[in-house]
């Protein structure tokens, strides 16, 4: 995995600063618009950081909750704008604290969705050389959207892994949580669920979220490590990998299929959210 990642030219998009204010369904536009070009050649491989404000992002099993609307009020009288994305996975919260980070490659050479996740493990491994040692990738029960490729500290999870597949590419998205309280995102989405529930039983089972569980790379290192100065680690990473950094946002031709996928990404959730 380190190999591919060091041998790559990426292409470089950062919209840590630029994406903060708009709704995460752009980024998810983004990435099916990179799929796309990636999948089908029209752009190098690329590799895009992103952050939004105080949102929580849903996934389709999140809105089949009985009482979803009770749910939902619980996030916006927290300050958090909930929105339903078209996908497997479950709730997680963005926040000025939370950088995500996408990989956006072509299945040329065909990849496993388990070594897609190890590119992302050994990706971060090489952000944090100081704490590589010490992030381990298995599922950590009583975490938000809980997954085989959780990263943590002495059990305490940081970031969660999802991939995208579509138009001949795969996105490989982290979210991780830098900055702030782990602990206190878990409580919100853990009274998100006990609104939405409100003690019923359901075929799905939902997570019992335990915020102990959870942390930022702030409180698991004792360091005052921020989203910019991760990100600038990153965009170093690229420039010692490359011996440049190609950073290149949309051009104008691909914003046509950008606004393509955006329109497509917001009536999906406009149909999620009032059904």
């Amino acid at each position: 995995m380190n190999d591919f990642l060091q041998q790559t030219m990426w292409r470089f998009i950062d919209q840590s600063i630029s994406a903060n204010k708009r709704s995460p369904l752009e980024s998810f536009a983004m990435d099916d618009t990179l799929c796309h070009l990636v999948g089908q050649k029209m752009t190098n491989s690329t590799i895009r950081t992103w952050v939004h404000h105080d949102a929580v992002v849903l996934g389709i099993q999140d809105h089949r909750l009985p009482y979803i609307e009770q749910g939902m009020e619980t996030l916006k009288n927290s300050g958090y704008d909930p929105i339903v994305r078209n996908s497997g996975g479950l709730a997680v919260v963005l926040d000025a604290g939370v950088l995500n980070i996408s990989i956006v490659l072509n299945d040329d050479k065909p990849l496993s969705i388990n070594n897609a996740f190890e590119m992302m493990v050994a990706l971060i491994r090489q952000l944090f050389p100081e704490i590589a040692m010490k992030i381990e990738a298995y599922e950590i029960v009583g975490s938000y959207c809980p997954g085989s490729y959780d990263l943590s500290i002495n059990g305490q999870k940081f970031a969660g892994i999802s991939q995208r597949r579509m138009k001949n590419g795969i996105a490989v998205q982290i979210y991780l949580c830098v900055e702030g309280s782990g602990s206190e995102r878990a409580e919100l989405i853990k009274r998100f669920y006990e609104n939405g529930l409100q003690g019923e039983k359901t075929k799905f089972e939902y997570p019992d979220i335990k915020p102990e569980v959870m942390a930022s790379l702030q409180q698991l290192t004792g360091q005052n490590v921020t989203v910019f100065e991760v990100n600038e680690r990153l965009r170093n990473l690229l420039r010692q990998w490359n011996g440049q950094l190609f950073e290149l946002p949309l051009q104008q031709e691909e914003m046509e299929l950008y606004d393509y996928y955006l329109e497509r990404v917001f009536k999906r959730n406009e149909s999620m959210l009032s059904k």
